[in-house]
């Protein structure tokens, strides 16, 4: 019987480890997929422009430029700000300042499973996998605090 006790617990560490790299490696994955769909976007206007390739660019006429909009993630503004000193999550977009007082609402560390569950989510991969990358971004800017074992605490 300790066998079996012994053999799950060495099994779900090992898990949990292949888990933790797996996500790295999704995360790297996303970023290389956002890199291409830039080049991507960047090598179509400029055939645009020089019809493939085929003739020069010369001077293009610009587009009127239309009025800038400015709202969290727009011209590179981050939707979650590095916390500073005396920073309210006021700063924070609705959703994220939900995520904050869900955490700090909670009596103990918190699980993305149980942030998702908390906004009217479904217990499954495709719908708590999104709250885990929130809590991180929060966890890295400063927002929260992240435990060891993947919990999150309010700072």
């Amino acid at each position: 019987m300790v066998d079996v006790l012994t053999w799950t617990i060495e099994r779900r560490m090992r898990l949990a480890e292949r888990a933790e790299l797996l996500r790295r490696e999704l995360a790297e994955i996303d970023a290389e997929l956002g890199r291409l769909e830039a080049a991507e976007v960047v090598f179509g206007q400029w055939a645009e422009a020089t019809d493939g390739g085929r003739r020069p660019s010369g001077i293009v006429e610009p587009e009127p430029e239309p009025e800038p909009v400015v709202t969290p993630g727009a011209g590179g503004m981050r939707l979650i700000p590095d916390r500073e000193e005396g920073m309210g999550v006021e700063v924070l977009t609705p959703e994220y300042r939900r995520i904050m007082e869900i955490v700090t609402k909670a009596s103990g560390p918190v699980t993305a499973r149980d942030v998702a569950l908390a906004l009217g989510r479904e217990n499954t991969p495709a719908k708590v996998e999104p709250v885990r990358g929130q809590l991180r971004k929060l966890s890295d800017r400063g927002w929260l605090t992240r435990t060891g074992s993947g919990r999150y605490l309010p700072r």
